[in-house]
């Protein structure tokens, strides 16, 4: 008997036995969907979080007085933890610990930093709870205002779709203009958001003239990037709620440059702070991309377990497949006997119940990896990211069923071969 013969055989009676083979099948494809889908999702997430977390561009940075508070959905927050422990043989002065950066060493900072016409901007977050009013609209409460300079949207990844940027004489005055979110002109002036120009919109209970829309940076369930306001770091001085430190942004020429121009940062920042030699750093600097990388690392925890998920459900799947086909057979032991007497070999036999249970468990895999990149992609539409298909974990998923269906196979297709074919004949 040829291989092939075995395999005809073995897909046959896989086919003819629809009930049964289908229950087998579900089991291995449930493991498989969810190891599966939420390495997709995990994918997904993963993307989004590159796009969403990278406000600034790949080429900027960040120097803050704390480590930023990263906040789902907010935008651009600077509150933090605790600073980095200091750098050996260096010590703290007490009276620089969790010091706010205050406007005169931004200012001094942006005046003296000349790393190569680099764009530098410095800006102050006043909360993310604000909810704006247009005669009788409003936006949900949920809209981040920001003061910034004429730099704060080229550096934050920010461009107009109509008006214009704050200029000098807006940001010295500190009068109340803005700019305004997509997402923001959307719900105030929703059946053509370009006439927002010129129109003033109340900022709790403050008029405000509108002299940009900003075009959208495709807010999703991470960031909302897309609800906010911004107005001039000396407007926003005015509510009591402003994060107590300015930030200051950086933007380099390109990629490169960047470990260069943050050394440079690092310098006159602690000029700026007047520190000494032996003290440490009371401030930090933070890449675009950091944050992304850090809830990716969650991110990777989840799939660990996910596996986990998967493999246990995979673990039962493989006992309830050698169940089946242990009962296949004592069904089939005239059939077996029928093979014998016509010649065919112990090793037939092992390979046409291995190649049953093989097939079993690729169809599982097959149906389980389908279903699978469906229901995770589902996360894909909700944060408006490509479609995903994980080819490593894919791949993987067919790998680890067929070694199952093996697994599971071998024992019953021992069992089998062993048999004796006069008594197998005589099996009623």
């Amino acid at each position: 008997m040829t291989i092939q013969d075995s395999f005809v055989l073995a897909w046959r009676t896989v086919k003819s036995n629809k009930l049964r083979t289908g229950i087998t099948v579900a089991i291995i494809a449930f493991g498989i969907m969810a190891l599966i889908g939420i390495i997709t999702a995990i994918s997904a997430m993963n993307q989004s979080l590159k796009e969403n977390f990278s406000f600034m561009g790949a080429n900027a940075f960040s120097v803050r007085y704390k480590e930023l508070n990263a906040r789902m959905g907010g935008g651009g927050g600077n509150n933090g933890d605790e600073f980095a422990k200091s750098k050996k043989g260096l010590k703290e002065k007490k009276s620089n610990l969790d010091k706010p950066i205050k406007i005169e060493e931004a200012a001094y900072f942006k005046e003296h930093y000349g790393f190569n016409r680099a764009i530098v901007s410095i800006s102050r977050r006043s909360g993310g709870n604000n909810e704006l009013h247009y005669k009788d609209k409003k936006t949900n409460p949920q809209i981040t205002l920001m003061g910034g300079d004429e730099n704060y949207l080229a550096v934050n990844g920010y461009s107009l779709t109509t008006g214009r940027n704050l200029n000098n004489v807006d940001i010295e005055s500190g009068r109340s203009v803005c700019l305004i979110g997509s997402n923001v002109a959307a719900k105030l002036f929703p059946s053509k958001p370009e006439t927002s120009i010129d129109k003033v919109i109340l900022l709790q209970g403050k008029p405000y003239r509108v002299i940009g829309l900003l075009k959208s940076k495709g807010s999703s369930a991470m960031m909302r990037q897309d609800d906010v306001v911004i107005t001039s770091i000396k407007n926003v001085r005015q509510y009591t709620n402003s994060n107590p430190s300015y930030a200051i942004g950086v933007m380099v020429n390109n990629v490169a440059e960047l470990e260069p121009a943050i050394g440079e940062s690092t310098e006159q920042m602690r000029k700026a702070r007047r520190l000494i030699p032996t003290e440490a750093d009371n401030f930090v600097i933070d890449k675009s991309d950091k944050f992304a990388d850090m809830f990716i690392g969650f991110l990777a925890g989840i799939s660990g377990a996910a596996g986990a998920i998967g493999m246990i459900t995979l673990i039962g799947a493989a006992i309830g497949l050698m169940n089946i086909m242990l009962v296949a057979v004592s069904e089939r032991t005239r059939e077996v006997g029928l093979i014998k007497a016509l010649g065919g070999k112990k090793k037939d036999v092992r390979r046409q119940f291995l190649f049953e249970s093989v097939c079993i468990s690729i169809l599982g895999a097959v149906f389980g990896i389908i279903l699978g990149v469906a229901v995770g992609n589902v996360f894909s539409l909700v944060l408006h990211t490509g479609f995903v298909i994980p080819w490593m974990w894919v791949i993987i998923g067919i790998v680890i069923c067929s070694v199952v269906g093996l697994a599971a196979g071998i024992y019953p297709a021992m069992k089998a071969a062993s048999l004796n074919p006069i008594n197998a004949l005589r099996y009623e």
